[in-house]
């Protein structure tokens, strides 16, 4: 297992202090910190070859080839074909391109299944359906008590009118990862498509879309250390039936038929780059064996790391904790509130120390009112990621208990 060290040394922003202390960043759910590679592959990208696609020059035949290489870093990271990887601006917006591509297809007496425990982004997009087609959209129910998916309900939610599952592979306000086999069975045995938002559970559990058995999947490199960039696998078939709203001289086949106007070149460069960091880490004979090598060590950490969280908080008074405890199956992600003090404040007291939390229902709407925590400005919530440390733990849990002192 590669050292904690090791991991942090390709972080320049971990060597960032405020007021006095070391920044401690529990904020990757969010958006993680970004290392040297990822930073150096962008601006290689932008001094050395930038320019647009499929010209008879030699940068343009670069730009070519980085997107060429970073399309098969990503199939790899996903375990999907390079032509089965679509890029964009952000999830969200790839969701509504493909959501309104697939619309097209459904009308008055289709259904579509999402749940309470999603992300807006993988809600909203089909709830438009309900206005733009007549689409009928369902939703189904969380239990607050446990931050879990009510899978009776969701069975039910499913019959032969439902055309597509929304589904996320984990809460990112609550970490709980969700049983996409189960989800999977329900899709098909309806003849429904299954569309994953992967977001959450990419950074701490490789993805492999052949096993999920999924017809679309939406991550975002910027949460698994890259730049600001959306990433969509989607069934070949699927990418070059839909009938995407495209420019009529652009490019017809997939994945490029998908990819509305010039893409973000450089932030494609820098998510292969993420990618081969994350491998980096690892030890194999090809870039998916060291990716395996890499998350079986991450996975192990987080889970550490979030035992020694959830139990450090648990034994403060005062301290309401959401979601799995350690053990069951969640992401190194934990949310909770501080009785009497709202969630801006508890995070502005923590950042005061140097430890960096996010606060608020984080486009996880439902959940945050679901959990009745809106009146006090939702959740707090503080994640592990590849370069946590089990003494920004402590310090984390201590910043904590000054709060109520």
């Amino acid at each position: 297992m590669i050292s904690i060290q090791e991991i942090r040394s390709h972080f320049p922003s971990l060597t960032r202090t405020h007021n006095g202390y070391p920044v401690a960043y529990f904020d990757g759910p969010g958006g993680t910190q970004v290392p040297q590679t990822v930073v150096d592959a962008m601006s290689d990208y932008l001094i050395n070859h930038n320019a647009n696609t499929h010209w008879d020059y030699p940068t343009s035949a670069e730009t070519d080839e980085i997107i060429e290489l970073s399309r098969l870093a990503i199939g790899d990271f996903l375990n999907c074909a390079a032509d089965e990887v679509m890029f964009g601006a952000n999830m969200t917006s790839l969701t509504f391109h493909v959501s309104r591509a697939l619309g097209e297809r459904w009308g008055a007496g289709d259904e579509i299944v999402v749940t309470e425990l999603d992300h807006h982004a993988n809600i909203a997009p089909w709830k438009r359906m309900e206005g733009e087609r007549g689409v009928r959209v369902h939703q189904a129910r969380m239990v607050p008590e446990r931050g879990v998916l009510d899978w009776d309900d969701l069975e039910k939610l499913v019959n032969k009118r439902t055309k597509l599952i929304a589904i996320g592979a984990a809460s990112n306000a609550l970490g709980t990862v969700n049983d996409l086999a189960r989800a999977r069975e329900l899709a098909r045995g309806r003849g429904a498509l299954l569309f994953v938002d992967a977001v959450h559970f990419a950074p701490h559990s490789l993805v492999d879309v052949r096993s999920m058995d999924c017809d679309f999947l939406v991550c975002s490199p910027y949460k698994f250390y890259g730049p600001h960039q959306g990433a969509l696998y989607g069934r070949k078939e699927l990418l070059e039936s839909l009938n995407f709203p495209k420019l009529e001289p652009s490019p017809d086949s997939a994945p490029e038929r998908g990819e509305t106007g010039t893409q973000n070149h450089e932030g494609i460069a820098g998510s292969a780059a993420a990618v081969n960091m994350i491998a980096s880490f690892g030890q194999g004979g090809s870039r998916r064996a060291k990716l395996e090598s890499a998350f079986a060590d991450i996975h192990a950490r987080g889970e550490e790391l979030f035992e020694r969280l959830w139990r450090g908080l648990s034994a403060i008074n005062g301290i309401r904790i959401f979601g799995l405890p350690p053990g069951e199956k969640r992401t190194p992600t934990l949310s909770f509130v501080v009785d009497g003090v709202h969630s801006d404040k508890v995070a502005q007291r923590l950042a005061a120390r140097g430890v960096f939390v996010s606060h608020g229902d984080f486009y996880a709407k439902t959940v945050v009112d679901r959990l009745g925590v809106r009146d006090v400005g939702g959740l707090v919530r503080a994640g592990c990621a590849c370069y946590t440390t089990e003494d920004e733990i402590d310090r984390l849990i201590d910043g904590v208990k000054e709060i109520l002192t």
